[in-house]
């Protein structure tokens, strides 16, 4: 997939292959939500090592986003990466937390679990995480897919990444 002549909030739709490509497309798709206004952003990933949520410009699209009534729902098997290396996006979990649920879900190993986003009218799916390839689509059926993968992980889940830690 080809993203130099990608049209600003249009979001790519096909294969992807490579992990710039990904975060490519993670990129233009926080984008997309700040322009769209999306009630709902839905992401999950094991542990979001290799997201881009700690650059300027994903923190940014965020905090454009970010509005009363709408709601991000992330999950994943568990959020120290995410503390260690998302600085900024952990700054905005914080700012926005009630807006966001962060989950996790323990009962799938590392290789078997999603790495998805699913917003309003497309959705991305990763489907092998060594070589950062699969598809993003605007399709209804293939979105349907995706988010129902969601809607089970998340059954299974309980709350995980607390937006602050009070003490005693």
């Amino acid at each position: 997939m080809d993203s130099e002549g990608a049209v600003p909030g249009v979001l790519q739709t096909g294969r992807f292959a490579g992990r710039e490509a990904f975060s490519q497309l993670l990129r233009e798709a926080f984008a997309a939500a700040a322009q769209r206004g999306w009630r709902e952003i839905v992401v999950s990933d094991s542990n979001f090592e290799d997201w881009p949520l700690q650059e300027r410009a994903v923190a940014e699209s965020l905090g454009a986003w970010a509005k009363p009534g709408r709601r991000f729902v992330m999950v994943a098997a568990g959020y120290d990466a995410v503390l260690r290396n998302q600085a900024r996006f952990v700054v905005w979990r914080r700012t926005w937390s009630h807006l966001i649920d962060c989950r996790q879900s323990r009962h799938i190993d590392a290789i078997n679990f999603p790495s998805a986003m699913h917003v309003p009218g497309w959705a991305m799916q990763r489907l092998d995480l060594v070589r950062s390839t699969g598809v993003c689509t605007e399709l209804p059926e293939r979105r349907l897919q995706i988010r129902e993968t969601l809607d089970e992980l998340l059954r299974g889940s309980s709350p995980g990444f607390a937006a602050s830690v009070l003490g005693l």
